[in-house]
């Protein structure tokens, strides 16, 4: 595993939907002898983490379309290199606080298309039917007539879409007879209960390209690229607080800070400014900060730190604080966003 993960990591460098391998090393302090270890970025939350915490209310679209956009993306770049990833979950798309995206990691089962080494591929849950098939068959002592192609990892990333936006786990659901023999009328069930709570034409849009990636013949099946060109993709989605609060990134977003009154009175909204750059500056150095005097993001605080290692710091710190007599909310705000000046409306 350690060889084929390090060659694939090595063929795959540069995009940034993967993760950056920076070198090797051999651990000989292990309890087996000496052993061999990827040396990788360090990342953030995994979907898995947000999954837990979304607590069957499911992610919001803004979440689902991130991370179906990246790992699309990610997919698409070493489909096209001949990988197959074969080991998609939630566990393996982690968060990137630096670069501000989803990325994919854990090439221990990859294969190049057509050079399928090991017979058990994919994890229980998100496994497509044809490798399924393969596995009954090598229990069996038997080969199968198809090949796993790229299209196994498409089927897992459907099903992972479909448990960020029902808030379920659905391994005992797409392991069920019912789902083998209609697993398109239970993926509209799923649309059809949470309809109040998601706007009908983004989630008819997200369902239908759940659907395309869920197709049990893997002729039908979507391909990465063809998935990216779903009109999914083109409605602007907003975050919701909770996102910004989950997903780290560079900038912090100061929330319950100032007073209209404060706002007004250009020498106190300086000597606030000073005090806040100061308080915020504890946790390393602050590259820009801003206070909107009108909306949207009137009275926010934004900082702006050279990393997030330190504003997550200061987040931490941050929150709950009292300055001014007001408790202190403390969020992320996209890098991307803020550097464009632009400011979302609707957060809550």
């Amino acid at each position: 595993g350690f060889r084929k993960e390090r060659a694939a990591l090595e063929q795959l460098r540069g995009h940034r939907n993967i993760v950056t391998l920076y070198g090797v090393f051999t651990n000989h302090y292990s309890a087996n002898g000496p052993s061999r270890c990827l040396l990788l970025e360090l990342l953030d939350i995994s979907v898995s983490e947000l999954l837990l915490h979304s607590s069957n209310q499911g992610c919001s679209m803004w979440m689902i379309q991130h991370c179906a956009r990246d790992v699309l993306e990610a997919l698409a770049f070493l489909h096209h290199k001949g990988y197959v990833h074969a080991d998609l979950k939630p566990r393996n798309i982690l968060w990137s606080a630096e670069e501000e995206c989803f990325k994919l990691i854990d090439f221990g089962l990859s294969f190049k298309e057509g050079n399928q080494d090991v017979k058990y591929i994919q994890t229980d849950g998100y496994r497509a039917p044809e490798a399924e098939l393969q596995n009954c068959l090598a229990q069996a002592g038997l080969q199968s007539e198809t090949e796993c192609t790229s299209a196994v990892d498409l089927w897992s990333l459907g099903i992972v879409l479909l448990e960020m936006f029902s808030g379920m786990k659905l391994k005992h659901t797409v392991q069920s007879q019912e789902w083998k023999t209609n697993s398109s009328a239970i993926i509209d069930h799923i649309f059809a209960s949470e309809g109040v709570v998601n706007s009908a034409i983004p989630a008819y849009h997200l369902r239908d390209l759940i659907k395309s990636m869920l197709h049990c013949d893997q002729g039908k099946r979507a391909s990465a690229e063809k998935a990216l060109c779903s009109p999914f993709f083109s409605i602007p989605f907003a975050p919701h607080i909770e996102d910004l609060v989950m997903l780290p990134t560079p900038v912090l977003r100061l929330l319950n800070v100032l007073s209209d009154a404060s706002l007004q009175c250009e020498e106190e909204y300086e000597d606030i400014l000073e005090d806040i750059r100061e308080e915020c500056q504890k946790y390393g150095p602050v590259v820009s900060l801003l206070i909107p005097k009108e909306n949207p993001g009137k009275g926010q605080v934004f900082v702006e730190y050279a990393n997030a290692g330190d504003s997550k710091a200061a987040q931490k710190m941050l929150t709950g604080k009292i300055f001014d007599g007001k408790f202190v909310v403390a969020t992320f705000y996209p890098l991307s966003a803020y550097k464009r000046g632009y400011l979302y409306q609707n957060l809550l």
